[in-house]
Parts: structure tokens; sequence; C-alpha cells
């Protein structure tokens, strides 16, 4: 534990945070030029770092409808690459301590899998739909906002003993400017995700082990707890609500926040989950429209490849599965594809070659 910081700022941990927060982004400006000395900029951000005199760059912030008005601030690249370099070390020691069934930023977690989890969670506590069962859906009001500092760096000390580890968490945290000296994160940080999630880690702990609830799920601050008895519920929403503004400083969000009969559908990531079929809600397919067309936006000024639009079409289709969406997926695809006659993506010539080599190999049996 002595040595966190040392590996944190090793040239090979840094050149791999450079990796990782280049992903679909190779053909930005500020990547490319980057790259060029990289080398050389890799070794003057390790020294900054190693010598204590590292200092990001103001964020820039931007605002975001889609319909729910959100301020995004987003670091420069050079930042970028230092919560890769931090998260790259603190996150195998801190994700131990996670539970299973918490599913955001999480490698073999994800959407995906919290959508299925919720279905079998429904499913068990209602024996297959066959008795009455209710959903506690809660969701916290201004999360990322209201995160206090200082319970947050208390959280990582647990595990964490390298004091110039925590100077450069507090470095990262104070650089984003709030109302409330001392609290709030910024939506769009790697570090924000993580801690996001460290610091809800206290709440998942005190549903498993405490309030012992056996169907529970969390998705950054949007969770989900099934029972077949409505009374268990308000029991549990009234000590989430207790410890929460007693242990971590925050507040439930009283509209969004309720009990749910499964029969009349649940919202939850982006869906409306009945027992029996799934709907897309319209905020999210007017999200995922206005991206899409954000994207051959740049894509005709050259700004991104089609490589960053076929994985993008890809992820939305793995997610719009599932719903009921079908017949609105093949019509997206096909207005797509019209768009992109001759391209082909990286992924799609992967799969060729390796089917190629399949074929090959069975001839030569």
């Amino acid at each position: 534990m002595e040595n966190l910081y040392s590996k944190l700022c090793a040239y090979q941990n840094l050149k791999l945070a450079f990796k990782n927060a280049r992903k679909g982004k190779t053909l930005k400006s500020y990547v490319t030029e980057f790259e060029e000395n990289l080398e050389e900029n890799l070794s003057k951000l390790r020294s900054e770092l190693i010598f204590h005199i590292y200092k990001p760059k103001p964020l820039e912030n931007f605002i975001l409808r889609d319909p729910k008005t959100r301020k995004i601030s987003k670091s420069a690249f050079r930042d970028r690459i230092v919560h890769h370099a931090l998260c790259n070390i603190i996150t195998p020691i801190l994700e131990k301590e996670f539970i299973y069934d918490s599913y955001a930023n999480r490698i073999g977690k994800g959407t995906f899998k919290a959508i299925k989890r919720f279905n079998y969670f429904a499913r068990k506590v209602s024996k297959n739909h066959t008795r009455i069962a209710y959903a506690l859906k809660v969701d916290i009001k201004h999360y990322f906002e209201d995160v206090n500092h200082s319970i947050l760096i208390s959280i990582l000390k647990r595990k964490i003993e390298d004091e110039r580890v925590f100077w450069l968490i507090k470095t990262i945290l104070t650089n984003y400017k709030t109302k409330v000296k001392g609290k709030g994160m910024p939506l769009g940080n790697l570090t924000s995700q993580f801690f996001a999630n460290v610091y809800l880690n206290e709440l998942d702990q005190f549903m498993k082990h405490k309030l012992r609830a056996k169907y529970y799920i969390r998705y950054v601050d949007d969770f989900v707890i099934f029972d077949a008895s409505k009374k268990k519920l308000q029991d549990y929403k009234l000590k989430i609500d207790k410890f929460l503004q007693e242990k971590l400083s925050l507040q439930a969000h009283p509209e969004k926040s309720r009990i749910i009969l499964l029969q009349k559908g649940v919202e939850f990531l982006g869906l409306r989950i009945f027992p029996y079929h799934k709907l897309l809600k319209k905020k999210n397919l007017g999200k995922f429209e206005r991206k899409l067309k954000e994207l051959l936006f740049e894509y005709n000024l050259k700004l991104t490849e089609y490589d960053q639009i076929y994985d993008f079409l890809e992820g939305w289709c793995a997610y719009a599965k599932n719903a009921n969406t079908y017949k609105l997926r093949e019509k997206i695809l096909e207005q797509t594809e019209n768009k992109f006659v001759g391209e082909i993506s990286t992924k799609e010539v992967n799969r060729l070659m390796k089917t190629k080599r399949l074929k090959a190999q069975k001839i030569t049996k």
C-alpha cells in the first residue's frame, strides 16, 4: 500500500491510461496533438505528479437537455489520462468491497445485466407473476452535486493509506466548483463515476447486511428493492431515507421514490418494465436520435470515424433489444446503412478474417 502512488506515477501506468483515455477518440485533434510527442508529454505529466506540482486545467462546462437539464463538465485530455491512471491503481483494491448487484461502470456488469437481474428478481418475488408483488423505486436527489468530499475521503481511507494518493484525489475533487464548498463531483469524469460507486457502496452494505434486503439492484443512484409485502417496503423506505441523510448527507427524491405494483410497470434504466413486455421510454429514444445525428454531422466533417458510429449503433441496439423494439431497430439500421454504402468497420473486418481462418482450418483438416 505504501508504494501505491509510485505505481500510479509509473510510466507504463500512464501509457496504459493514455490508451484507455484515447479509446473512441483517436481522430480528435487534442488526442493526435498529445500523441505527436507522446513520450515527452507523458514524462512531463509524470514529473508533475511525482513532485506534486500537477494542476488540472479548468473544466469545460456545457448544458445537456435530454430532456432533463444537466451540467456536464469535460476535463482536458491530459487530466483524463490522470483520472485513468488513478482508477487503474485504486479500482482493484476498492471494487472487492462492492456487492454483486451493483451494475454501473463495472467490467462484466452494465445495463443489460442489470435489466436481466431486474426480470429475475421480479419473477422470483411474484412467483413467476402469479401473485401480487411490489418494487420500491428510489432515486437520489442531485446525487453528484451532493456527494460530500469528507465522507468520501473517510470511506476511501479504510482501504487506502498512501497520503500522496489522497493529495491527487483532493486535487481532482476540488477542481470542480459548486455552490457548497466540499461537495459535488462533475458528471462526465471517470473518477466521478468510480467514486459514485464507492460512496453508495455504503448504502449497498446497509441494504444487504442491516436490512437484509434479498432482492436489491443498484445502477449509480437509481435503485430498486422487490418484495411481496408493501408494508415491508414502506419500512425499508423510512430506514433508507434516514440512512442517506445521517450517514451520506443525501436525500431521496420525494417525487421519484415510491412503491409500485409490478403489474403497472416499473421505470428502470430508460425502460418501463411490465411482467410480459418492456417499453422504451420516449425521452431515451429522443436522446439516441440526437446523439446519432451529432455523430453523423461529425462524420461528414471528418471529425469522427465510421467505427465510432458502428460501435454506437451496435451498443444501442444491444440495449434496445431489452424492449419490444424489433421493427424500430430494423428501420433505424436500414436508414443508417443506406448512408454508409461501401463502408466497413474494424469489427466487421475482424469477423470476416476470423471466418476465413476457420474455413481454411476446416479445408486443411
